[in-house]
């Protein structure tokens, strides 16, 4: 199912959609990372932006 545009409230902003490019390719450049890289983040470590954005910054540090 798509991502609803118009339900833009906090939950939403909370998690990093793995199956909408424009949210993958967001989180990546915001990242320095690939979308290869991105999605396998995603797909370990689940869309919780906080913790994506910990694993992404663990990830820049090795």
């Amino acid at each position: 199912m798509a991502d609803n545009k118009q339900d833009v409230g906090e939950p939403d902003r909370s998690r990093v959609s793995g199956s909408e490019d424009y949210e993958v390719r967001y989180f990546a450049e915001q990242h320095g990372l690939s979308m290869d890289e991105a999605r396998e983040l995603i797909a370990r470590h689940g869309n919780d932006r906080e913790a994506l954005n910990a694993e992404a910054q663990r990830l820049k540090r090795n």
